[in-house]
């Protein structure tokens, strides 16, 4: 025990021994370094500056040896002072801003407050003003500052002060600046009363005070303190120092000045004499001291270029031992993030195995489903064709039934409106089949715009006679306006174009009671072949708020439940229409508040169809006449007896010429046994055989023959393969009469040669 507790004591005493030891080499350095710095201040007194180099290096040396700022700084003041004499000022300015550096780290106040003086100095005697201003007022900040003491404790702050307010006095005259130049030297002067004396000073106080009076133009107050300043250099205890015999020649130098502005030029002329005796002293001085600094510059310049070497061979040392450190850093990082990645990778490994067995297993399971509702889908879509053929079928026969019974001039005005409203709850049923067909082709994506050449003029007038019961049962008014400018015939789809103007009008209608709607087609632009027409609704109704604006162009959107039980209607029109004319390139504005209507526009860009326009510039009106020939003669094959019934009809009323049969096959027997038909009209579904198997075997015999689809299902679902079955047209039923009647001429007469079958104009009630 006793064993350990005696060298516990003696390692204790070691250590303190040690710290001693080491205590005091660094106080022994540091006491060297202040000598070391003062014998580089006294040699530069002496001038003898290559002695002073050799201290100053040697300073710099050890203070960096132990990280010494104070005496690297001290060692650069006298470093910068050397290469002032010498107008070395950017070498000057280098030594003082690393004195700055060392001062700041050490926030000595009295040095960092010197460091900017000189370097205000050196700016001033390198005609650098505008920068020297700067630190003089830096080091003003840091002179003022209650701690400004030397190494030795001693306070300097007026010491420092006084000089600072001198050369800010002396740069404020040069600019010309008077008020700051007095105040300066206002505040030096009551420096210099808290101080000891020092004629040195007193004289350049004086000297200032002259220089001030000077350039005020005040000569006779200038003299007086020019002699004052030569007073007190006079009385002074050191008048051959330099700095004195410096200041001396600038006051006579000066005082001659005044004195030849004043007109006295005998005691100009002898104080010109002294200023010169002053000066040859300085010259004398000058020649030594420059003579000093060529073999110090050598010297200097040696040195340093040694210097240089050593420091690049101590760098490229350090850079080859710091890159063989980073070298071993990353080569071990490297082995580190091997293994790492190695672990990482197996692992991925058993992770990505067991991942692709799960992945496995879920693929089927999303095969399955995906067939499922592909399944699904497809029975969707042949239940949505199937109903709505089934529905159109019927409909067809209402609607066609319903028509031909309103242009009966027997019925009573009671029976006519019931006829009206079953046509009406038709059209509206049509209408609604439509829509839900086209919101399921836009939903898959399968819709195209079929351009083709459209009578526009005609397309709109027949939109607005299909609302008219509608308008009359809300008691409004409705009106269309084209411009004059339109022509008669563009190229669009009108299937599209109508849709949009259907559902646009219906709902103005819809949401107007006793109320007016407005149709108007106003062209924009137009080059002759293209233009640019705008469509506009709008109505005088009850409006819609504007926060609805984008919610009503929604699916099966309404403005709220209380519209929903006010009007009818799914909420797809809008939606419908804005898809379609988003389809076209273009889209629906609306402007519209609650009390003020609303108006739905849209803009197309649409071809003139110019030889249509030309050759056709005498056609007349809708429902009014047609170009048909004497009698055509029309096969129709229909199963349905009430379509039958209601097709026939028609033909007979645009005075055609009409058989019936009720399947393909006796269709096909009567084209074998009579080929004089000029058309026929072909059902698709029909019993026994259809209509696609039908058209098939009579292009086998008769390929001239215009034979037109007729249709309950969508065009869309059938028109891709209609022109290689041997289909000239399709007309979907239920159809307009008079689409009806043209489509069957073009086709009829598309197969004739014009010239030998001359058209006359017949009567279409």
């Amino acid at each position: 025990m006793l064993k350990k507790t005696l060298l516990c004591y003696f390692f204790f005493i070691a250590v303190q021994l040690s710290f001693s030891q080491e205590t005091y080499n660094e106080r022994a350095v540091l006491d060297k370094i202040d000598s070391t710095n003062l014998k580089a201040l006294h040699y530069f007194g002496n001038n003898q500056i290559m002695e002073s180099i050799d201290a100053i290096n040697e300073a710099i040396k050890l203070s960096d040896s132990i990280e010494d700022n104070y005496g690297n700084a001290m060692a650069n003041f006298t470093y910068g002072k050397i290469y002032r004499q010498m107008q070395e000022f950017e070498d000057a300015e280098r030594c003082f801003n690393k004195m700055l550096q060392a001062s700041l780290e050490i926030d000595d106040n009295y040095l960092i407050a010197n460091s900017y003086l000189n370097l205000g100095e050196v700016s001033i005697q390198n005609n650098k003003k505008d920068s020297a201003l700067p630190y003089l007022n830096y080091a003003l900040k840091f002179a003022e500052e209650r701690d400004v003491f030397d190494h030795n404790n001693t306070d300097k702050k007026l010491n420092v002060l006084f000089n600072i307010r001198m050369q800010l006095s002396n740069l404020h005259i040069e600019n010309n600046n008077s008020n700051e130049a007095l105040i300066n030297l206002l505040r030096a002067e009551d420096i210099l009363d808290k101080s000891s004396y020092d004629a040195y000073n007193e004289g350049l106080i004086s000297y200032m005070y002259g220089q001030y009076f000077h350039n005020k133009e005040s000569y006779f107050k200038a003299n007086e303190k020019y002699e004052e300043a030569i007073g007190f250099l006079l009385d002074g205890p050191s008048t051959s120092e330099a700095r004195n015999v410096n200041l001396m020649s600038k006051v006579y130098e000066h005082h001659a000045e005044t004195m030849a502005k004043l007109g006295q030029n005998e005691e100009a002329y002898a104080l010109i004499l002294n200023h010169n005796y002053y000066r040859e002293k300085i010259i004398n001085e000058e020649r030594v001291k420059q003579e000093n600094f060529a073999r110090s510059k050598f010297y200097n310049a040696e040195f340093t270029r040694e210097a240089e070497l050593a420091n690049k061979e101590r760098i490229l040392q350090e850079q080859m031992t710091l890159k063989m450190q980073k070298i071993n850093l990353f080569i071990t990082l490297g082995i580190f993030l091997l293994l790492i990645s190695m672990v990482t990778i197996y692992k991925n490994y058993l992770s990505k195995r067991r991942l692709n067995s799960i992945l496995a297993k879920r693929n089927k399971q999303l095969e399955y489903a995906k067939d499922q509702a592909e399944k699904s889908s497809q029975l969707k879509t042949n239940f949505i064709s199937n109903v709505t053929h089934e529905l159109r079928t019927p409909l067809y026969g209402v609607v066609g039934l319903t028509s031909l019974l309103l242009k009966s001039n027997d019925l009573s005005e009671r029976d006519s409106k019931f006829l009206k409203s079953l046509k009406f709850s038709g059209d509206y049923l049509l209408n609604l089949i439509n829509d839900i067909l086209q919101i399921g082709k836009m939903e898959s994506d399968n819709v195209d715009l079929q351009i083709a050449t459209v009578n526009l003029k005609d397309l709109v007038g027949n939109i607005i006679d299909s609302f008219e019961y509608r308008i009359q049962e809300n008691n409004n008014e409705i009106h269309l306006e084209i411009d004059e400018k339109l022509p008669q015939f563009v190229k669009c789809d009108n299937v599209r174009l109508s849709q949009v103007l259907i559902n646009l009008i219906g709902n103005s209608i819809k949401f107007t009671k006793n109320g007016k709607i407005w149709l108007r087609i106003e062209v924009i632009e137009s080059n002759g072949s293209n233009m640019e027409v705008r469509f506009v609704v709008k109505d005088n109704g009850p409006g819609i708020p504007k926060k609805m604006h984008k919610k009503i162009f929604e699916n099966f959107s309404q403005l709220s439940e209380k519209n929903n039980i006010d009007y009818q209607g799914t909420g797809l029109g809008l939606s419908i229409a804005k898809n379609l004319v988003n389809l076209f390139g273009s889209k629906i504005e609306l402007k519209s508040a609650v009390g003020k209507g609303a108006e739905f526009s849209f803009k197309l860009n649409l071809e003139v169809d110019q030889a249509k326009q030309e050759s056709l510039l005498n056609s007349q009106e809708k429902g009014k006449t047609v170009q048909i020939h004497d009698k055509y003669k029309i096969l129709v094959a229909e199963d349905n007896k009430i379509n039958q019934i209601v097709t026939q009809n028609v033909l007979e009323k645009g005075n055609f010429e009409c058989v019936i049969v009720e399947n393909g096959l006796e269709a096909l027997n009567m084209i074998k046994e009579d080929p004089s038909y000029d058309l026929i009209l072909m059902d698709l579904n029909m019993p026994v055989m259809n209509g696609v198997d039908a058209t098939k075997e009579i292009r086998k015999i008769d390929e001239s023959i215009p034979i037109i689809a007729l249709t309950a299902a969508d065009i869309e679902e059938v028109k891709t393969d209609f022109s290689i079955i041997g289909f000239t047209d399709i007309i979907t039923k239920p159809f307009d009469n008079f689409e009806f009647y043209q489509k069957i001429i073009a086709c009829i007469q598309a197969s004739k040669k014009s010239e030998n079958y001359p058209l006359k104009l017949v009567k279409v009630s």
